[in-house]
């Protein structure tokens, strides 16, 4: 029996998959980057553009579970599992890459739950891949505390089948990431037209149809992003006074976890930022400060360069505080991280709001690994090459 052109195999597959009016939203996404077959990849693999295939590894899929692992691979293409959770990947590989893997397989079983067009890898009558009905609606991130939680177990389907290729992410130019970042979200929009002029059987997660359009809920998308840097809300602790009882004479421990303990908050006030922007962003920092109830707040204004920092302890900022900007100039956040870098100031995560008309983001070394939530207003589309990204209404 003559030996299967696995090449040939895969383009087959794919564009299979393509045409299907199931698959309709992922055609775009496939198109992103390059796919090769190789002979020394042990599964598969992406960076977040490319996807790699091991010639031995296909040769042990059928057509059905080969065309799981490419909408697998395209899956952590689109939500950018490779730059998103590089952090996880730098706390705990294995966990990481579970975590993903977890949200992504359940996602592909309500995709095809009768498997005609892909089915999960098998091996002697068991699952080969992660899939957990514990996990649904969760993203990685909230995945991989619990993992965390739980001591690296998970269960619910063996081991993941893919490798997870975050050198390589990591190896992509700033230029690269921001291409892509654009290629992405282009891909997001053409995959939701396409679905919508197709037979209406197109499937297209919901977090993913958050990502391509900007009028989103900023502010509960900034909650969350505060409150997510918590974890471990479940202890006490006496180390600390618990400061909504002390006012009655009530000693109580203060939950581990259960605030921010310190938070930046850079607001840009550079000339392409108008009065309306400018009020809108200011007057959600107390909202914001109020909820989470963080020990610390750094609030630095910047334009090309940082021209305010106010410190704050606790949710103690008044209306005066908030409603005094100063600025003007150009636009280049990287001096909030330079700043940030120089006074050896290290929070728990970092919130820019600005307009998004920016040359340089920096990277995730220059903002010293902190979590980075860019909310941008005005209607710029622009996405940031390393954090997370919301686009404000």
């Amino acid at each position: 029996m003559a030996e299967i052109d696995q090449e040939r195999r895969l383009k087959k597959i794919k564009i299979a998959i393509m045409r299907n009016p199931k698959f309709a939203f992922w055609g775009s996404i496939m198109m992103i980057g390059k796919t090769s077959v190789s002979d020394n990849c042990p599964t598969a693999m992406t960076n977040g553009r490319d996807e790699t295939y091991g010639r031995k590894f296909m040769a042990t899929l059928d057509d059905k579970e080969l065309a799981f692992v490419v909408m697998h691979e395209n899956m952590h293409k689109a939500y950018r599992h490779l730059t998103t959770w590089k952090k996880l990947n730098d706390e705990n590989p294995m966990l990481a890459n579970a975590a993903c893997d977890y949200v992504i397989n359940l996602q592909l079983k309500d995709l095809d739950p009768k498997e005609a067009i892909i089915a999960m890898p098998m091996k002697d009558g068991k699952a080969v891949g992660l899939v957990d009905e514990k996990y649904r609606g969760m993203n990685a991130k909230q995945v991989f505390d619990l993992l965390k939680q739980g001591g690296g177990g998970g269960g619910g389907g063996g081991d993941g089948f893919d490798e997870h290729d975050w050198a390589g992410a990591a190896e992509l130019s700033d230029e690269d990431k921001k291409h892509l970042e654009r290629e992405i979200d282009q891909a997001i929009r053409s995959g939701a037209m396409s679905q919508a002029i197709g037979d209406g059987a197109g499937n297209m997660p919901l977090d993913l149809a958050e990502l391509m359009n900007p009028k989103v809920d900023w502010r509960e998308q900034l909650r969350e992003f505060v409150k997510a840097i918590c974890t471990n809300r479940d202890t006490s602790s006496w180390r600390r006074p618990n400061r909504r009882f002390l006012s009655g004479d009530v000693y109580m421990p203060t939950m581990v976890g259960e605030k921010v303990g310190h938070i930046v908050i850079g607001r840009d006030t550079s000339g392409s930022m108008g009065t309306s922007e400018r009020n809108s962003t200011a007057s959600e920092c107390k909202g914001i400060v109020e909820e989470v109830s963080p020990d610390k707040i750094d609030m630095i204004d910047w334009d090309g360069a940082v021209e305010a920092h106010q410190q704050f302890e606790g949710n103690n900022v008044s209306d005066q505080d908030i409603q005094n900007m100063r600025g003007g100039g150009g636009t280049d956040p990287t001096c909030v991280a330079r700043y940030l870098k120089k006074k050896g100031i290290k929070p728990e995560c970092v919130i820019i709001l600005t307009d998004g008309y920016i040359d340089s983001w920096g990277d995730d070394e220059l903002w010293q690994g902190v979590p980075v939530l860019w909310a941008i207003v005005g209607g710029n589309t622009a996405m940031s090459p390393h954090g997370k990204t919301i686009h404000v209404d």
